[in-house]
C-alpha cells in the first residue's frame, strides 16, 4: 500500500462526493482516487486503480451499492468497502456484509467519523454506528423458508452471547470492557473463541450472525 490512503467515493449526488473530497483531503494521509455514481461504475474505476477503501452509497440509480460490493469484492477481496447510508436504509447492510461490506456508517456522520471509519477498515476492523446497529439488531426479520439453527445448539455461553450482542450493537473491544468489568485482553481473547466456536472470520460475520439468531 502506498504511503496515503487511496480512497473511492461512490455516490450518485455529485454535491455529496463533492463535498467528501474536499473534506477527506484535509487528511495528510489520504488521496481521493476515483469518483463514482453507481455500483458497477465503481468496479470499472478499480481496474484503472485499486483503491484501498471505498465508501459507498447504498441506493443509486443503474446499479445499487449492493452490486458494487458484490462486484468488487469478488474481483478485489483486499479492498475494503464502508457503506454510507441512511437511517432509512438498515435493511439493506445485512446483505453488503454478506457480500464482504468492512461496516457502515450514516451519511450525517461527522467527518472525522468518517475519516476514523476509514482508518478502522483499513485495519481489518468492522465499522459500525452504534445508531444504526442498535435499529438493525432490533428489526424484526422478514420470515425464510429455511429454519435457522436454535441458538443452543452452538454451546454459546451466557458471556459468550452477551459479547455478541455488544459487538452487534457496535462496541469496540475497549467499551465492551469496560461495561462488562473485563480487561481488553480478556474480550479480545473471548471474541477470538467465539469466532472459533462459530466457525466465522471476524466481527462483520459476527454482526450477521446476530441479526440471523435475534441476539439484541
Amino acid at each position: 500500500m502506498s504511503e496515503k490512503i487511496k480512497v473511492m467515493l461512490v455516490d450518485d449526488e455529485q454535491l455529496i462526493r463533492s463535498g467528501l473530497k474536499i473534506m477527506l483531503e484535509t487528511y495528510p494521509d489520504i488521496e481521493v482516487i476515483h469518483q463514482a455514481g453507481n455500483g458497477r461504475e465503481a468496479f470499472e474505476c478499480c481496474k484503472i486503480e485499486v483503491p484501498d477503501v471505498v465508501l459507498m452509497d447504498i441506493r443509486m440509480p443503474v446499479s445499487t451499492g449492493i452490486e458494487g460490493t458484490k462486484l468488487i469484492k469478488e474481483a478485489y477481496p483486499e479492498v475494503k468497502i464502508v457503506m454510507v447510508t441512511t437511517f432509512q436504509d438498515t435493511e439493506y447492510i445485512v446483505e453488503a456484509m454478506q457480500y464482504g461490506a468492512s461496516g457502515y456508517l450514516l451519511k450525517d456522520s461527522s467527518y472525522e467519523a468518517i475519516y476514523d471509519g476509514i482508518k478502522v477498515a483499513l485495519s481489518g476492523k468492522v465499522v459500525m454506528d452504534a445508531t444504526v446497529s442498535e435499529k438493525l439488531v432490533m428489526q424484526p426479520k422478514a420470515p425464510t423458508t429455511i429454519e435457522k439453527t436454535d441458538i443452543s445448539s452452538f454451546g454459546l455461553t451466557e458471556r459468550e452471547i452477551e459479547l455478541i450482542r455488544l459487538v452487534s450493537q457496535g462496541l469496540n473491544n475497549k467499551e465492551i470492557s469496560e461495561a462488562l468489568f473485563l480487561s481488553e485482553g480478556t474480550v479480545k481473547n473471548n471474541i477470538s473463541t467465539i469466532l472459533s466456536k462459530l466457525a466465522l472470520r471476524d466481527r462483520t460475520q459476527l454482526v450477521i450472525f446476530a441479526y440471523d439468531h435475534h441476539i439484541r
